[in-house]
């Protein structure tokens, strides 16, 4: 599956959907409707947040099961509950699909999301580094054997660790020690940044900073960075400061899973630990996975019961369908697709005088600095949201109007490159976009002052913006072939 235009739903398919939604509807009838409509919306929209995607039909279907009766707490061949013969064979082939799909040593596809997954890494980490050497140097036989005063002590010991990660202004992500976030809370933690000229990450400026702090893990990845990493520096800086390199490649999996991105850009051969959401750019279930060297695998795989509870069979059943998908070649047609229309989209943006913060793209986002039209994020998002295009507001680097309401709108090409959009429907998406922002003043405030939220959209310019939508969205269906009663 390349794109979904390209694939009609099969009518066994589309009479699935129909009789499953009659079977809802008759025990609440709002949830039915609120799932039609919501097909409706999708379909009439320019979606272009980059954590979005569409996801197959055998992949939604696959969630719609009885394995989401199951409880199955442990690790395949361990459980805790009897009768898991089922999940065991369903959690065995996700991972072995996502071992072959990456490369990695190992692959635990248990975490209900992305942040799951980065708190099981975060604790797997500190078990292997810090609980492990902790409870050899007292010579226990298992944390069952420590004291109540041995537990103050591992206690302080794993809560007083270090982490460097990027910060939330530079496109890093709220998991990576933002201070409100669990990791910020539970490490004693610094972030890097970005060139203030360029936006990019120097690798000189973290290496500083690292041989300074001295973190006990280091994180790369991003959420809203334009740009690729290199991963073979970032294991170079970790190895200098004896740091652990784990990478959160959620926004960017299904780029490392086609190809797009190898040798010093593929994480999985240099960090210790990476961890991914399953749905984004690798147009899954909503979900989380750790990859893993074989050194930390045993630690990681101590997710349920450390972070976890009992796992998601359903969602690890559609992992699997779409990790399978990801390996198919279409997929590697795809993720390059995806990365060529962000520089469509890009290139549609500076042709046109708006300003891209590190001035373009090579990876799936656009960040589109809104301070030029006069505007915070929040406006220029809801802007767009009344004409028709989906995005989400997002900070810059030294972002004046804080994480609220930012100077930032992030954009991404995962989805509409999943309906078939190609370069010339993405220059036509930033023709569109700059219109409606040219076009969008700041309101004020009751008492006469700016506001940073309220706007007014010119006369007819809404109205004219959806009209042109829909024309790109008619020659690119979502779901074709699948039609609701």
């Amino acid at each position: 599956m390349s794109d979904l235009s390209a694939t009609n739903i099969p009518a066994l398919a589309s009479s699935a959907y129909n009789q499953a939604l009659e079977v809802i509807a008759a025990v609440e009838p709002r949830i039915a409707e609120a799932t039609k409509q919501e097909l409706v919306d999708q379909r009439a929209s320019l979606k272009l947040i980059a954590s979005e995607n569409y996801a197959s039909p055998a992949v939604l279907l696959t969630m719609g099961s009885w394995l989401s009766d199951k409880y199955a707490e442990g690790t395949v061949g361990h459980r805790f509950y009897a009768g898991c013969q089922n999940v065991d064979t369903v959690e065995s082939l996700a991972a072995e699909h996502a071992r072959e799909l990456f490369g990695a040593e190992y692959a635990y596809v248990q975490p209900h999301s992305g942040i799951d997954a980065n708190l099981v890494a975060f604790w797997s980490i500190l078990a292997h580094r810090v609980e492990g050497p902790w409870l050899e140097k007292f010579g226990a036989r298992g944390v069952n054997d420590l004291s109540e005063a041995d537990w103050e002590s591992l206690r302080a010991e794993l809560g007083n660790q270090r982490l460097l990660g990027m910060s939330l202004d530079a496109g890093g992500h709220l998991t990576h020690g933002f201070r409100p976030n669990i990791s910020g809370k539970m490490f004693h933690q610094q972030q890097y940044g970005t060139d203030p000229e360029t936006g990019l990450l120097d690798y000189d400026a973290v290496r500083a900073k690292a041989k300074e702090f001295k973190p006990l893990v280091i994180v790369a990845g991003y959420s809203a960075y334009p740009r690729r990493v290199n991963f073979a520096k970032m294991r170079e800086i970790a190895d200098e400061v004896g740091a652990t390199l784990m990478v959160d490649m959620a926004h960017f999996a299904g780029l490392v899973a086609g190809k797009v991105f190898t040798g010093e850009e593929d994480p999985v051969p240099h960090a210790h630990i990476v961890t991914t959401t399953t749905h984004k750019s690798l147009r899954g279930p909503r979900g989380g996975m750790v990859l893993a060297t074989e050194e930390y695998a045993p630690s990681v795989d101590r997710g349920c019961p450390m972070v976890l509870g009992g796992p998601l069979s359903h969602v690890m059943a559609a992992k699997a369908v779409a990790l399978a998908e990801a390996r198919q070649p279409a997929f590697a047609t795809y993720a390059q697709n995806v990365a060529d229309n962000a520089k469509s989209l890009a290139d549609g943006f500076l042709s046109r005088g708006a300003k891209l913060v590190t001035g373009g793209t090579d990876n799936h986002i656009v960040l589109l600095d809104v301070s030029s039209f006069g505007l915070t994020g929040r406006q220029a998002e809801s802007a767009l949201l009344d004409s028709g295009v989906v995005t989400n507001r997002n900070s810059v680097p030294a972002d004046p109007n804080g994480a609220w309401y930012t100077s930032g709108v992030r954009l991404g090409t995962p989805a509409l490159t999943t309906r078939g959009f190609g370069h010339d429907e993405f220059d036509r998406v930033a023709e569109l976009i700059v219109d409606v922002l040219t076009n969008t003043s700041p309101g004020t405030t009751s008492a006469g002052a700016p506001s940073k939220a309220s706007y007014a959209i010119g006369d007819g310019v809404a109205e004219k913006t959806k009209a042109a939508a829909a024309e790109l969205l008619d020659k690119h269906p979502l779901y074709p072939g699948l039609e609701l009663a």
